[in-house]
């Protein structure tokens, strides 16, 4: 949908929910074409970070598709990945794991092993993995994932540029900068090449190669990107979107490291309008909480980063659960403020 590939989302929403109303009355709940109106649906709502409106859109789809097509049509099992995607999105690994690993299972029993669908359901599981903060599992299987879409649809298919950015991420997730940065620069350069320099994702990998300079302690050459990613995505995208949110946020980080005294007000920022746009309860939302304690900290006002990441730590327990690797992040930044 042309709307959504320009990143603007409300418009496309709006436009998808009328469709499926018409979809609904004229063919009914379970027929193909609002099975498939409603999956749109769902994964704009999750493209906006709507996620409390898709993940009820996408387990309706999986149970109406399971009762129509039954549970071993392709529709249905691109229905039970999508679950599990936004599942992994929401921080419900315990939820969103074994759906993916289900769904990877069904595709390559159904379809076979290089079906393009099977290929992208092995690199929604690496992600998935990768979230729950198991390289170990994540790379081999993002190698394993790539290696397969280089060779069945070529690579530069966007799907292949896809698995290139997720291999990258597992990269970085294990610590490793030195196989990590050169992958996203790659990465950015065919997307550029392939996609243009406005797509959504070639400003997603703008981000990421920024992220990662950070994380490699290249702070001049994170700054002047972050500055860049976010100039482009609020132009392209617009100030809210869920994409020019980690923008701003990772040149929050920046900041924060560089010690510049422009990081707590831009995290303070961040943490308003995530709160605005994604809501108290999503994993983003937690994320800026946690990240603006840490600015208080280091800005040495410790009662307010204490409150704050207490707060947070309550929160992300009752949201994702004590073992979430962000939940165990906020726990040790609390226990090291309290030991301050």
């Amino acid at each position: 949908m042309y709307q959504r590939e320009q990143g603007a989302l409300a418009p496309a929403i709006h436009a998808l929910q009328r469709a499926l109303t018409t979809r609904e009355r004229v063919s009914g709940a379970g027929h193909l074409d609002t099975l498939l109106a409603r999956n749109d649906l769902a994964y704009t709502c999750r493209e906006a970070g709507d996620l409390g409106q898709a993940i009820p859109l996408y387990q309706r789809n999986l149970a109406d598709s399971e009762r129509e097509l039954g549970v071993d049509h392709p529709n249905t099992l691109i229905f039970r990945a999508n679950l599990g995607g936004a599942y992994r999105e929401a921080g419900d690994l315990g939820r969103a794991i074994p759906l993916i690993e289900h769904a990877l299972a069904d595709f390559e029993r159904v379809l076979g092993a290089d079906h393009p669908e099977t290929l992208i359901a092995r690199n929604y599981l690496a992600a998935a993995y990768r979230s729950a903060g198991d390289p170990g599992r994540a790379i081999p299987l993002n190698e394993h994932a790539l290696a397969d879409l280089e060779r069945v649809l070529g690579a530069d298919h966007p799907e292949t540029l896809t698995a290139r950015n997720n291999l990258a991420a597992a990269y970085q997730s294990a610590g490793d900068p030195g196989r990590a940065i050169p992958l996203y620069e790659r990465t950015l350069a065919e997307r550029e090449r392939v996609l243009g320099t406005d797509h959504p994702n070639t400003l997603v990998s703008r981000n990421n190669l920024a992220y990662a300079y950070q994380g490699a302690g290249d702070l001049g050459r994170a700054i002047a990107l972050n500055e860049h990613a976010l100039a482009e995505c609020e132009r392209v995208l617009g100030v809210d979107h869920p994409d020019t949110l980690t923008a701003r946020n990772n040149l929050a980080i920046a900041y924060y490291n560089a010690g510049d005294p422009r990081a707590t007000p831009l995290h303070e920022q961040t943490q308003i309008d995530r709160l605005r746009v994604l809501g108290a309860d999503h994993p983003d939302t937690l994320g800026a909480r946690n990240n603006l304690a840490a600015a208080y900290e280091a800005a040495g006002d410790l009662g307010r980063a204490i409150r704050l990441y207490r707060d947070t730590l309550a929160d992300s327990e009752r949201v994702l659960g004590p073992g979430h690797p962000l939940t165990a992040t906020v726990r040790v930044n609390l226990e090291r403020a309290l030991s301050r």
